[in-house]
């Protein structure tokens, strides 16, 4: 605690608890938050490329996940440094903005930040690092222009779409049954996009995930499977041209909102109250009936009252469907979610060709498929999986192919893989910075060098000697000025990407590019860091 006196001699605290405080100022305070978010960095860099590596990551509960998705690595690894955090945000903004090159932005993001610490031993002010990084960003982003491609596609010819998809899934563990995978994606965008607004709703498409069989069994479903079963095991298990009355009602007498008790003292009473609770049930279900739905599909659940009388007048139903459910499932079959049985009307009922409960394996796991609905703008992904790991990893794989499907859909301009986009990029900002005469020069020289850090996490995690093979792909590229020149990390014997059909979105990669730069200015422009003593 600080004490100062005024001219009365009185004292009174100027900063408290300020001696309980630990403090980084300057140079030492860049340094050590530049430290924090390399540790992060290299923790995924591993994982970057089609060999990259996956990580394994235990939850304090002790669930386990195996994953080398950028996004889902940094969000499990419960990181407390502050800035640390800031990466853990940034691979996050990627995933929810383009949806893949998770890994790749924090990589560049490590690239940069290693850069920027060389210049700041040089004695170059963080603003100045921080503005000529900008501009090298701009630069580095036209170029990708400058390079691009545009992938045309009809709704005929779906192929570009799928090879786009192959990259994609290449790095994932599914990348076995990628060509399989693929075909899945690109269908279930292609269900629900509109071409002529170049709009796609992901929402429309539901992955649905269950253990048991193999990879190879994933599928497309054209409608909604829930994972749910009939109320009653005697039900009807297959339901031909459904009308389906999808509620949020539940099937129990009305219940009044104010706290009540009711006494019963004779037998009489007690009759009287059960015919009552009985009258509300059956007029329940002759609302129903009287619609000609021949299907229930209900937010809440019933009693085994309500579900003997539905069993008894041969009207199926599912109980216990989630809201987000309910709702897909009124998009495909152009009904209506129906909030009171007194509303309930033909016209507010979903169509669908087909309703079938399906029965997996030997423990009477069981779900639900609406297929050949009326509208066919919502469609499922049902994947098939080992283990419940591989299946949520296979999910998040999915999730990742569809994002690029979508955004080629909304922009179908793409740039070659294989790091090819970053060392063309490199060499057009090193060639800027050899005409500037200022201070500038050496940030847009560091940004080049930054930029090389994906081809060599590819080649280094490919088994190859790094420094020498990009070398020579850099020299490559100035001779014979071909931007498609990357890293082979297959082994193939050829580094065009554009003949190994490896590429990605341009919106995608450049995201990336201004996404790394935005995260290093901030952190460059932090001089000062205040925190607990004890929290180092």
């Amino acid at each position: 605690m600080s004490l100062i006196y005024d001219s009365y001699g009185r004292p009174f605290i100027v900063l408290k608890e300020q001696g309980s405080k630990k403090r980084l100022t300057g140079l030492e305070a860049q340094r050590s938050n530049i430290q924090a978010a390399l540790k992060v960095c290299r923790t995924l860099r591993t994982s970057l490329g089609p060999r990259g590596m996956d990580k394994l990551l235990v939850s304090p509960d002790g669930e386990i996940t195996v994953t080398n998705d950028g996004a889902t690595i940094v969000e499990q690894m419960h990181v407390s440094h502050q800035i640390a955090k800031l990466l853990v945000d940034l691979s996050k903004s990627q995933d929810d903005e383009i949806g893949d090159g998770t890994t790749g932005v924090v990589v560049l993001a490590g690239g940069l930040l290693e850069q920027a610490l060389i210049l700041l031993d040089k004695g170059i002010h963080p603003t100045r690092i921080a503005q000529g990084f900008e501009r090298a960003c701009e630069i580095a982003c036209q170029e990708l222009e400058k390079i691009s491609d545009r992938l045309e596609f009809t709704a005929d010819d779906m192929s570009p779409l799928q090879k786009t998809a192959y990259t994609t899934l290449s790095s994932k563990i599914v990348n076995k049954h990628k060509q399989q995978f693929a075909d899945i994606c690109v269908k279930a965008v292609m269900s629900v996009a509109d071409l002529e607004r170049k709009d796609v709703n992901l929402d429309l498409i539901k992955v649905e995930g269950k253990t048991g069989a193999s990879l190879e069994d994933t599928c497309l479903v054209d409608g909604i499977v829930i994972d749910k079963d009939m109320s009653h095991p005697q039900m009807t298990k297959v339901i031909d041209d459904a009308k389906i009355a999808i509620l949020t009602c539940p099937f129990e007498p009305p219940k009044p909102k104010t706290k009540n008790g009711v006494i019963i003292k004779d037998v009489e009473a007690y009759n009287k109250l059960y015919q009552k609770e009985q009258e509300y049930f059956v007029k329940m279900v002759q609302q129903v009936k009287d619609s000609g739905a021949n299907l229930v599909i209900c937010q809440w659940g019933f009693d085994d009252e309500a579900n003997h009388l539905l069993l008894q007048n041969k009207l199926p139903a599912v109980r216990w469907v989630g809201g987000v459910e309910l709702e897909l499932i009124a998009i495909a079959t152009g009904g209506r979610i129906v909030p009171r049985f007194e509303e309930l009307s033909t016209d507010k009922l979903g169509l669908a060709g087909r309703v079938r409960e399906v029965t997996y394996g030997t423990n009477k796991d069981r779900m639900i498929f609406i297929e050949h609905c009326e509208n066919t703008k919502a469609v499922t992904i049902l994947v098939r999986g080992g283990n419940r790991m591989l299946v949520d990893e296979a999910k998040r794989s999915i999730h990742d192919a569809l994002c690029v499907v979508r955004n080629l859909v909304r922009d179908n301009r793409i740039v070659y893989g294989g790091g090819s986009a970053e060392i063309a990029c490199s060499l057009k900002v090193s060639e800027i910075a050899d005409t500037l005469g200022n201070v500038e020069q050496y940030a847009l020289r560091s940004f080049a060098d930054a930029l090389e850090s994906t081809p060599i996490a590819l080649a280094e995690n490919s088994g190859m000697d790094p420094i020498k093979y990009l070398a020579k792909v850099k020299q490559q590229q100035n001779v014979t000025k071909n931007p498609y020149l990357g890293v082979d990390c297959m082994g193939s014997g050829n580094q065009n990407m554009k003949e190994q059909n490896v590429f990605e979105t341009l919106i995608g990669k450049q995201q990336q590019f201004r996404l790394a730069t935005q995260v290093t200015k901030q952190i460059l422009k932090i001089d000062e860091v205040q925190s607990p003593a004890d929290n180092q």
